[in-house]
């Protein structure tokens, strides 16, 4: 049993615990180097996001599979989780296309594989540091179904820009009855009881076809180019 010393409340410190907990962030720091390294030259690029648990068969692969191919044919490079399901997919069409797939790979003890449609493959203890490669140097988010994990990176991307902590860039939601019942208690529920403001409503959008998602990202961007501005560029500096 530990005793917390009665003065301070706090438990002695364990000093080989602290020097494990120490190195860790030399682990850290790796995993940032690398991954800015490895991607700065990606530009443009999209972040594909969906479940590790959807089969081949299905048809949620080959509706990422063949919107992650048109991204890839216009000139976006396409990063995913580098895992099966969704993420394979998006791996695999923009793999059939002209610009780079990359995989942002994460140590689980479950699920995760890296698929073998990776031109670029990084791979990841944290998931804190993965998350940040995600958003660093993407031009767009697109979404398909998926569970907690899509669910996480989708509320982290509407936080940084709903709080402008990143800069506001197409948040897609692909096949809207997956996503119905989700906007709708946003709308009723968070808007209703004020946890969030009706304008927040239209950080993302919804999408049914490979071709409108390109084209959202299009129009998002045809008055200013994929570049980041120079107060944008302070922004990215301090994510």
């Amino acid at each position: 049993m530990i005793t917390p010393d009665k003065f301070t409340g706090r438990a002695p410190i364990n000093d080989s615990l602290m020097t494990r907990e120490s190195w860790k962030i030399f682990q850290v720091m790796a995993e940032f180097v690398e991954g800015f390294e490895r991607l700065a030259q990606i530009k443009p690029s999209v972040s594909v996001f969906g479940s590790a648990r959807t089969p081949p068969n299905h048809p949620w692969y080959a509706l990422a599979e063949e919107t992650s191919r048109q991204l890839s044919e216009a000139g976006f490079s396409v990063v995913s989780g580098g895992g099966p399901g969704i993420m394979e997919a998006a791996n695999k069409g923009a793999y059939q296309g002209k610009a780079p797939s990359i995989g942002l790979n994460i140590q689980l003890p479950m699920e995760q594989g890296g698929n073998p449609y990776q031109d670029i493959s990084l791979n990841f203890r944290h998931f804190f540091s993965r998350k940040v490669m995600f958003v660093k140097y993407a031009s767009a988010y697109v979404v398909l179904p998926g569970g907690f994990g899509t669910l996480d990176e989708l509320a982290e991307i509407l936080t940084l820009v709903q709080t402008g902590k990143t800069r506001r860039i197409p948040i897609i939601l692909v096949h809207e009855p997956f996503w119905r019942g989700l906007i709708s208690w946003f709308r009723d529920t968070l808007v209703g009881e004020g946890t969030i403001n009706a304008e927040d409503m239209g950080l993302f959008h919804v999408v049914e076809e490979p071709k409108a998602v390109v084209d959202a990202i299009f129009d998002h961007y045809e008055d200013r180019g994929f570049e980041p501005s120079a107060r944008e560029r302070e922004i990215l500096l301090d994510l």
